[in-house]
């Protein structure tokens, strides 16, 4: 039978025109308001965790009673270590609640849980700022994650659940890329508050003081969002049929999901892990050049830290004192570079590869880029006598590559569950894989590793990313699972 048949149902009709349609066509004006809550939710949702990446180098040494230009080899393990500690605690927070909000999603609906996740994040950021001792700091981030965490498998059900079949890899995309802005948010922050000193040693509190400003958005969410028509079957199901629980962790290892969630913790473990790993220390590429050219300047490159003079170890401290604001500005426009240009064409871009080539191809092709990207940053460009300009260019494509698998889990996670365990299963795969990637940095912590040592012993996890998506589950082209 012809296209052209005068037999065709209304249904079939409906899906001729559907697809003849571009993923942005034919989307209401209440599916964008969606994805810009969801999206709103996760910016604030990112500068919460990214605004103490950009400024643990000055938070960390004040409240262990030094400060970031007063430091020696000894003092700089000593706050790496605590950095560390704060980080994996900010992945076992965002484990413990992305997997108990998302739960609690599937149960009660995803914009009242949304809710509760900003409300979570927001005021926990605000406590920080009053933090006076590490082992505040590293308590708080966890709280902090939990509410990023379960925003995150949320946001990312609602989005795909409401969007059409052919919409929903680029909108899922988009809504993982917004996390540029909540980047870019902590960048400008780093940039023109903490770098300026306007506070002394305390001006990183006020990046945490900001945080509470996304409490707001739950406002406009209890009055604008309502719930997902195929989570409201799926609870309606439920009432009909016990085998339809909705919210059930322990589904989720049932034999018909059991592949897709070790894949998707897999995933999520391998992304996460080389991010904190690779990826951050990747951004502080331009910072660790301007340390060493202030030192240069000061005639004190040929020093060896090791076994430093008294003599020596200040004219360190005053060198770095003198070149502080130089060396913070440069720290920011490489977080710009990689996390926020770079990255955020990587996100958004995922979507569209992936329509392309498949869910599994796009896998494939960013964890094999951030191999050799890594490689060549790490052992080649970096140590070596390479300009300023080679680096900034560079930077982009380092970001673009080890970033952008990330908007992957947004896209391809809610794909592998069914409705009622959609919640559930997304939260499950993205945050228990911070159980590993924390894991993975609280042992560099306590075996001491800098951070040069951490990036290169996580490298080889890109090429494991490659084996894992290899056994995974195409999903491209299907409809959600009910």
């Amino acid at each position: 039978m012809s296209d052209e048949s005068p037999y065709k149902s209304p249904a079939d009709l409906q899906k001729t025109a559907e697809s003849t349609l571009t993923w942005y066509q034919g989307i209401s004006n209440y599916q964008w308001l969606v994805l810009l809550i969801a999206s709103l939710g996760w910016v604030f949702d990112v500068f919460e965790g990214q605004i103490f990446v950009a400024s643990m180098n000055d938070a960390m040494p004040q409240l262990l009673g030094t400060s970031s230009s007063n430091i020696d080899e000894a003092t700089q393990k000593v706050i790496s270590s605590w950095n560390s500690y704060a980080l994996a605690s900010f992945l076992l927070g965002g484990a413990f609640g992305g997997i108990l909000f998302g739960m609690l999603s599937d149960r009660i609906g995803r914009s009242k849980t949304m809710i509760y996740t900003i409300l979570f994040y927001s005021v926990f950021t605000c406590i920080t700022a009053f933090a006076n001792a590490p082992w505040q700091m590293v308590v708080l981030r966890f709280f902090v994650a939990m509410g990023v965490g379960g925003e995150w498998a949320v946001a990312s059900a609602m989005v795909a659940e409401v969007m059409p079949k052919r919409s929903r890899p680029v909108m899922g995309s988009i809504f993982h890329a917004s996390s540029v802005f909540g980047t870019l948010m902590a960048v400008a922050v780093g940039y023109f508050v903490i770098s300026k000193q306007v506070m002394g040693d305390n001006t990183w509190r006020l990046g945490f003081m900001i945080g509470v400003v996304p409490a707001l958005l739950t406002v406009f969410i209890r009055w604008k969002l309502r719930e997902p028509e195929q989570w409201v079957q799926a609870r309606e199901r439920e009432k009909t049929d016990a085998t339809q629980k909705t919210g059930s962790l322990s589904s989720l290892f049932a034999p018909a999901f059991m592949r897709n969630t070790i894949v998707g913790v897999s995933l999520a473990t391998i992304g996460l892990t080389t991010f904190w790993g690779c990826h951050i220390f990747g951004k502080d590429t331009l910072k660790r050049r301007a340390e060493q050219q202030v030192l240069q300047t000061a005639g004190l490159a040929d020093v060896d830290w090791k076994s430093p003079t008294d003599e020596q170890k200040a004219q360190r401290v005053s060198a770095l004192k003198a070149g502080k604001d130089d060396i913070k500005k440069e720290e920011m426009i490489g977080m710009f570079l990689t996390m926020v240009l770079g990255g955020g064409f990587g996100l958004v871009l995922f979507g569209s590869i992936s329509n392309v080539i498949g869910r599994k191809g796009a896998f494939v092709f960013y964890h094999l880029g951030g191999l050799v990207s890594a490689i060549l940053l790490f052992h080649v460009l970096a140590p070596g006598d390479y300009s300023r300009l080679t680096l900034c260019l560079f930077l982009p494509v380092f970001g673009f590559l080890t970033l952008g698998m990330h908007a992957g889990y947004a896209v391809y996670f809610p794909e592998l569950f069914p409705t009622r365990l959609r919640g559930t299963g997304t939260g499950f795969c993205f945050n228990a894989g911070r159980i590993g990637s924390a894991a993975a940095i609280l042992a560099s912590g306590l075996l001491k590793w800098t951070p040069s040592m951490s990036s290169s012993y996580m490298i080889p996890l890109f090429g494991v990313g490659v084996v894992v998506t290899l056994l995974a589950k195409e999903t491209q082209g299907e409809e959600l699972p009910e």
